[in-house]
């Protein structure tokens, strides 16, 4: 059984290094740099029409960003934001919908090549999936940013409104932050069962979901403790040091995502050998 697993891993990473998993990475990090601050000026200019503040969404971002490029996004951010115009909002639409789709079309040409799959949809499918991708993220990230900001004030608010323990408020603090990550793994399911240009069931895309998840999770959180404890990348690039941190957090996450894609395919593919 131990050969077997070790002969799967194998195989995997040879499938990795073939379809250039860390050149792809490398792609999906240069267009998550290119939509992070359209993205950002769409979330800040809706902050009006929501119970919440630029520091609610500074502070949700913060939580996963390494700490190095919260003042580089931070300071830029209020440098848009003191020009603000009555067209900021529309720019920040088109803007973001055309930046954050060209990423996820890198997306959905990585998890073909995973699939071994050539694309051939439509430009305006292919470029329609990315767009309601773009739009769902938008939508998560709001989500997410509403639960962990209320989410805690509804806690407490319990908590005197019934006298409950202290207990409680530990409880729902992991059951809000769950419900985060849930969130966010649904999302993850739905792009890997329908990004690529290959039909299969929902359930076969389960295992590069968790995989994206958790990793994504402890890399970030993991990477955001070097770069604030040990890493000094201001030392060695000077200015551009956050933008480097910042790149390089975008570059791990692209070979998550990638990779999910991959262990699907992978899985997938054993599966049906072994059928």
């Amino acid at each position: 059984m131990i050969t077997v697993n070790l002969r799967n891993l194998i195989l995997l990473w040879k499938k990795i290094e073939e379809d250039d998993v860390f050149g792809l990475g490398a792609q999906l990090a240069y267009f998550f740099l290119l939509s992070l601050f359209p993205l950002l000026i769409f979330l800040v200019t809706l902050l009006p029409y929501l119970p919440l503040t630029q520091d609610d969404l500074l502070g949700v971002v913060g939580d996963f960003a390494p700490g190095e490029t919260m003042l580089f996004i931070e300071s830029n951010l209020n440098e848009i934001m003191s020009h603000h115009n009555g067209t900021l909002l529309s720019f920040g639409i088109i803007a973001t919908v055309w930046a954050a789709s060209n990423g996820l079309n890198a997306v959905i040409r990585a998890l073909n090549k995973a699939y071994d799959v050539k694309e051939s949809r439509s430009f305006f499918v292919a470029r329609g999936v990315a767009i309601l991708f773009t739009f769902a993220m938008i939508f998560v990230f709001i989500l997410v940013l509403i639960l962990s900001v209320f989410g805690k004030q509804i806690g407490i608010y319990l908590f005197a409104k019934f006298g409950l323990s202290q207990e409680f408020i530990t409880v729902w603090n992991t059951l809000r932050w769950a419900l985060s990550a849930i969130t966010i793994f649904t999302i993850f399911l739905v792009l890997y069962w329908i990004a690529p240009n290959k039909k299969f069931k929902c359930v076969q895309a389960v295992p590069g979901a968790l995989f994206a998840v958790i990793s994504w999770s402890l890399v970030s959180l993991g990477f955001s403790y070097y770069v604030n404890n040990f890493g000094n990348y201001s030392v060695m690039y000077g200015s551009i040091g956050a933008v480097i941190v910042l790149m390089i957090w975008f570059y791990l996450s692209g070979i998550i995502i990638i990779l999910g894609g991959e262990i699907n395919a992978f899985s997938s593919k054993r599966k049906n050998e072994n059928c």
